[in-house]
């Protein structure tokens, strides 16, 4: 299965959604549509309530009880780990077996939701002006939202590199991930989340607007090299986001020397909009 990851808004809860580009279908987390429609912020509750509903649903004969799928997504402690997924399809039958004044707004945000995607692909501009709208109503400043955006493009140019190279989506991906945040900021991922107190939340969102700069050169730099050594596998690829990053790390240590601080902020998301 070919997927994209990434995280969906309504009435600003997320929602995890895993988009498969071979069925053209969305799955979502069934957890995540369950703690909307209950109004529940307690995981724990939140798994306790569908691991009975689940098995109250095999007891009538309900496929909705069996048949859900597993994939890897972002936990709450954030790591990846295997979630219970639903198609659309799914998702609405649920959406029927629970009493929720919020059935009926979900059903039309599942709707637009799938035809906002066959839209984006149709033509990936759509997709750019979303993206800036949902920053817009987090509250990020605009300066901050283009610096963002173009993070985003550079991201995918230094990963279409690790396709070309074999790297695997998921796992490998995260090492090298993490290669690029040691070799420019001196922490990995884990690490710099807990500098800026953060869990799930991604880290790129509690960037500052030098961070953002520093991580992109980092990744702009490692693709670059990547089209020049032509890494195949997942310890070349090391050495070359190795290279790549080493590149900002020196960029961020001489701005520290002249300006006398650190560049690395402890600024998360919500400071940065205040």
């Amino acid at each position: 299965m070919s997927k994209s990851v990434s995280i969906k808004l309504f009435e600003d809860r997320n929602v995890r959604t895993l988009w498969d580009e071979e069925a053209e279908k969305w799955y979502f987390s069934v957890h995540d549509v369950i703690a909307i429609l209950t109004n529940q912020p307690d995981y724990e509750k939140v798994r306790n309530y569908w691991k009975w509903l689940r098995n109250k649903l095999k007891q009538e004969g309900s496929e909705l009880g069996s048949n859900t799928t597993q994939l890897k997504m972002l936990a709450p402690d954030g790591k990846m780990r295997e979630t219970d997924v639903a198609d659309t399809e799914q998702v609405l039958r649920l959406v029927q077996t629970i009493p929720s004044p919020k059935a009926e707004p979900f059903r039309l945000w599942l709707a637009r939701v799938g035809s906002e995607r066959l839209d984006e692909i149709a033509d990936p501009e759509i997709a750019i002006n979303r993206a800036l709208e949902t920053y817009a109503k987090k509250g990020y400043s605009l300066d901050w939202i283009n610096q963002r955006l173009k993070t985003i493009e550079v991201r995918k140019l230094m990963t279409d590199e690790w396709d070309k190279g074999g790297i695997k989506k998921g796992q490998e991906y995260a090492i090298l991930t993490d290669e690029i945040y040691k070799g420019w900021s001196g922490m990995n991922a884990r690490s710099y989340k807990r500098m800026k107190g953060l869990k799930k939340e991604n880290l790129r969102d509690n960037m500052t607007n030098l961070e953002l700069i520093l991580n992109m050169l980092a990744e702009a730099s490692t693709t670059e090299i990547s089209k020049k050594e032509n890494p195949k596998g997942l310890s070349a690829n090391m050495k070359v986001a190795r290279e790549g990053a080493g590149v900002a790390g020196d960029a961020r240590r001489k701005i520290e020397a002249k300006i006398g601080k650190s560049i690395i902020s402890r600024q998360n998301a919500k400071e940065l909009k205040n």
